[in-house]
């Protein structure tokens, strides 16, 4: 089967690198004309000239990024199968319509409302309540296109930095720690559900994700599978879909949905029995999914901006190494590294140890680090 990406990034690359001992051929089609996917056939394609070239190229196709135009999806929907489907994207890529879905499904949100200037994100940001975020109805993406207002009179510049003609403005949650719940769904209906992950961001990136999500309770994990399956099925999805949530005091509270494989759930490549690449290209070839149980604890790392000292992590036994054969640049996903552990204890250890030679890092922060 030859499975066609729209995307040609880091997680096209693991994609294919999990689809190929299933047999699977990839072909990337390219809007960006930056492609790093690295192998695999690539169609750069930044005019929508070769669309019909890489049409008759796949037997299938589904995508690695969600910031896409919504039309292109759709036009190839009418001539084969697009998993997920295009109106998963179109949902994902308007904040306002992804808030409208999870209200009318049930999953809780903060409180919102949408302005269009200056004058109306003041006037939302003293209904709501101070502080705020508001970040742009569309095109966001990690942590761009998005201010933080701590008083309404701060609306005007918030407004000018974001530079958008619309944004969402949400209350502040005042959560315990960010998680994320990963499920995959199969062609035939079938959910599987990963472990919840604790991630850490810094800067507006992810940094750190550690699964499974320790002191977990087991209602918490059983609310976001609730969650996130009444998007599946919603949708009439197929592959993976992440959705991030906030942990409070009065429980789970969502953040956004990813309707793709996810940086959260990369710990999966060593850190369970299937990882959420494997998984999504079963899906989405029509396969049966394969088990999503964890091997142990994990904690991913991402690289970000600089390599560091790989050499030296390498060096460690407990490390797997994952680069994306990309140049060094402030604030770019350059690779991660998974760290598998026995107990919480040691997988912090762990993790420090191994951080001292990613000199980009953050410190490494968490549940584990500030709650004993």
């Amino acid at each position: 089967m030859r499975i066609g990406v729209l995307g040609a990034g880091q997680l096209g690359r693991m994609l294919a690198l999990a689809g190929y001992p299933l047999a699977k051929d990839f072909v990337f089609y390219d809007m960006s004309g930056s492609p790093s996917a690295g192998l695999g056939e690539v169609i750069i394609d930044r005019d929508g000239q070769y669309l019909d070239d890489f049409l008759s190229r796949v037997d299938r196709v589904t995508y690695e990024f969600e910031h896409l135009p919504v039309t292109i999806a759709e036009k190839l929907a009418e001539h084969t199968t697009v998993h997920p489907c295009p109106r998963a994207l179109e949902v994902c890529q308007n904040r306002e319509a992804e808030k409208t879905l999870f209200g009318r499904l049930g999953i809780p949100t903060p409180e919102w409302q949408v302005a269009d200037s200056a004058d109306t994100l003041k006037a939302a940001a003293e209904a709501l309540g101070c502080p705020v975020v508001a970040k742009s109805i569309t095109e966001g993406y990690d942590g761009k296109g998005q201010a933080v207002l701590k008083t309404p009179e701060e609306a005007e510049t918030a407004w000018a930095s974001i530079g958008h003609p619309r944004v969402i403005v949400e209350k502040f949650v005042n959560f315990r720690r960010e998680v994320s719940i990963i499920a995959v769904r199969a062609e035939d209906g079938d959910v599987a559900f990963y472990p919840m992950a604790e991630n850490t961001h810094h800067e507006g990136i992810l940094r750190y994700s550690i699964a499974p999500a320790p002191g977990l309770e087991p209602h918490v994990q059983q609310d976001a599978e609730k969650y996130i399956k009444s998007l599946l099925n919603e949708l009439n999805y197929v592959g993976v879909l992440t959705l991030e949530l906030f942990e409070t005091a009065e429980g789970l509270i969502a953040n956004e949905m990813a309707p793709r494989v996810h940086n959260s759930g990369h710990w999966t490549i060593e850190g369970a029995m299937t990882s959420q690449f494997e998984n999504h290209i079963r899906a989405v070839s029509g396969h049966a999914l394969g088990n999503v149980q964890a091997r142990g604890l994990s904690c991913m790392i991402n690289i970000i901006g600089e390599h560091g000292d790989i050499e030296r992590v390498l060096e460690l036994p407990y490390t797997h190494v994952h680069l994306y054969n990309k140049s060094e640049r402030p604030g770019r996903k350059l690779g991660h590294v998974n760290i598998l552990a026995d107990s919480y204890e040691e997988l912090v250890w762990r993790v420090r140890n191994c951080v001292q030679f990613l000199p980009g890092s953050p410190e490494f922060k968490s549940t584990l680090t500030t709650e004993g």
